[in-house]
């Protein structure tokens, strides 16, 4: 789950973690209103979009009166803006930031992450801030310094300190930005994070070190934990078809393609997606039904998958383990009817009860074409949607 800038920079607040004074602002009135309470000489409005990539794409305006920040107020709220990150249709600008200036002296970026790799949370450092970290990774590797943090122990003050030498803060403020890696490693902890970036941290001119930009995404596995988290989500930020998924414990995720996927497990997933682009088809999703799926919840996968118009055709690929055959085939029969389908369906199961689930799909009078593999499957749908 991801949230806002300025919800982020609120977490971290909580910790202790230094971030600029700022509020949020909903319209130009209220964009104004909140650079008079803050009282700044140089005002920064800030979209606020679930996207990286605003500041290149024009959602970072620097304001040096309350005319400037109610004309980028009114320039930014409704614009729609396109980032690396959003797509090409990009993501419309509802809310601002209005943040007090910084007298920033030096940029540095600083990530919290899980390793899958070590298995352990990991800290990354960079003096390379400002910038995106997949360049510096990608351009000059060595830049990027890690702390690999024990469990048991948590980030220690050393490894902290370490850090902060390793990326160049000047000496009489090591401590503090020691300080500051310590509270965003707390934060991230206890907040069951998956990822929290600080990009830039800013050492200023009267020697802070704060957090100028925020980046919180949280385990989704871990929200009931986590209240006033779940309390932040914004809606409007995510695809209607995604929500309605999480409400059955669907893993979604819609893609830009035109076949749409119903398969059971991560990999198989990720797999029958593959094999889709490898014979020349674009997976419209990416559906993992899970291992315990019931009919009702199959049916409404269905569901979400037709509610894509882009979707041509539909390939459902099941192995049966956990999963059984049969179940699938009555959730695909339920929703087929229920919903007319018209487009074509190519259906391969194999696995616990799969005579039984073939059984269901043959003797439905629906036009559903049998697959004998993934790969015959793959072929099939392709070959039905061109």
């Amino acid at each position: 789950m991801n949230i806002h800038e300025y919800q982020g920079k609120e977490v971290l607040r909580q910790y202790g973690v230094s971030v600029p004074r700022g509020k949020v602002a909903f319209t130009a009135e209220e964009a104004v209103a909140a650079a008079q309470e803050l009282g700044s000489a140089v005002t920064v409005v800030k979209a606020q979009i679930h996207a990286g990539g605003r500041g290149k794409a024009g959602g970072v305006k620097i304001a040096k009166s309350l005319d400037d920040v109610r004309n980028f107020a009114n320039e930014l709220i409704g614009k729609v803006l396109v980032t690396h990150q959003t797509g090409p249709e990009g993501k419309e600008v509802k809310r601002l930031l209005i943040e007090e200036g910084c007298d920033i002296k030096k940029e540095y970026y600083v990530g919290v992450v899980v390793d899958r790799a070590t298995g352990r949370i990991v800290m990354m450092a960079s003096e390379e801030g400002g910038t995106e970290i997949e360049e510096v990774a990608a351009h000059s590797p060595e830049k990027i310094i890690k702390e690999i943090v024990d469990p048991v122990t948590g980030l220690l003050p050393f490894q902290a300190r370490r850090l902060a030498y390793a990326i160049n803060i000047p000496n009489e403020l090591v401590n503090k930005a020691a300080g500051f890696m310590l509270k965003l490693y707390k934060a991230f902890e206890d907040k069951d994070c998956s990822i929290a970036e600080i990009n830039p941290l800013v050492v200023t001119g009267s020697g802070d070190v704060m957090a100028l930009d925020a980046k919180l995404n949280f385990d989704s596995n871990a929200l009931f934990r986590h209240k006033d988290i779940v309390a932040l989500r914004d809606l409007d930020e995510e695809d209607e078809k995604e929500i309605q998924a999480s409400k059955y414990d669907l893993s979604y995720i819609a893609l830009d393609g035109n076949i749409g996927c119903m398969v059971n497990g991560a990999g198989l997933a990720m797999a029958t997606m593959d094999i889709i682009k490898y014979y020349g088809g674009e997976p419209a999703n990416f559906l993992d039904v899970g291992g315990g799926a019931t009919k009702e919840k199959v049916t409404e996968a269905f569901k979400i998958i037709l509610s894509d118009a882009n979707v041509k055709g539909i390939f459902v690929n099941i192995f049966g383990g956990i999963m059984k055959c049969d179940v699938i085939a009555e959730g695909v029969v339920a929703a087929a009817r229920e919903l007319g389908l018209d487009k074509p369906l190519v259906v391969r199961l194999e696995g616990t009860n799969v005579k039984l689930g073939k059984e269901i799909l043959n003797g439905s009078g629906l036009n559903i074409v049998a697959a004998d593999s993934m790969a015959d499957g793959a072929q099939k749908i392709v070959s039905l949607v061109k």
